[in-house]
């Protein structure tokens, strides 16, 4: 039987496990779990981590910092990851960490060149701009750097669920990421098994 959740219950289960953990601790568990599946994935494409590209597309949201802190592990492990932040305020901790491990920031709003030779040559690109909270239409800069992402030759790799799909109905408004593989927490979210949205997530 399959375990299908929806956005309620998620946040229901998060606030019982932000009360009990130490502050931070849920989103370094997912981190570490996207970061070992993004490295075996890697593994599996090049046969090696090391020099990998790897490339954040960056919201403000805890979405956002579950990226941020799989990037620093992976620049830890010898990756190339650059960060390109959709917003001007990236989760704080998750972008310190990230910097502190060798990994570059990309501000979308003064660097757009830069961020999409970066989308060019990535071996990876890590979807992390909405979560579950997400819901319409993508922004127009989120759509400028989805279709760059699928117009490449990198991996997508969605963190939670595709952003553009909705969590609970799967509806995709306009633009979504197709993603090659999904990285979900905790449970499966409807989105990811009805379509439309089942058809962006990959292999989940």
């Amino acid at each position: 039987m399959i375990d299908v959740r929806t956005v309620a219950e998620v946040r229901a289960a998060e606030n019982v496990a932000f009360a009990r953990l130490p502050e931070g601790a849920l989103m370094q568990r997912a981190a570490t779990g996207l970061s070992v599946a993004i490295l075996g994935i890697l593994s599996s494409a090049r046969g090696a981590v090391v020099g990998a590209g790897v490339v954040l597309l960056v919201g403000s949201g805890n979405n956002g910092g579950d990226a941020l802190w799989a990037g620093a592990m992976l620049a830890r492990r010898g990756c190339r990851v650059r960060a390109i932040c959709l917003s001007d305020s990236p989760h704080v901790a998750g972008a310190a960490a990230l910097r502190a491990a060798g990994g570059r920031l990309l501000s979308w709003s003064e660097a757009r060149e830069a961020a999409l030779l970066a989308l060019s040559d990535g071996d990876v690109v890590v979807d992390g701009i909405l979560g579950i909270g997400g819901s319409g239409a993508l922004r127009p800069t989120a759509t400028t750097l989805v279709d760059a992402a699928a117009n490449g030759e990198a991996i997508v790799v969605a963190v939670d669920l595709p952003s553009g799909v909705d969590a609970d109905s799967g509806e995709v408004i306009g633009a979504a990421v197709t993603a090659d593989v999904t990285v979900t927490f905790g449970s499966l979210k409807a989105g990811l098994v009805v379509a439309p949205g089942a058809l962006h997530s990959g292999t989940v």
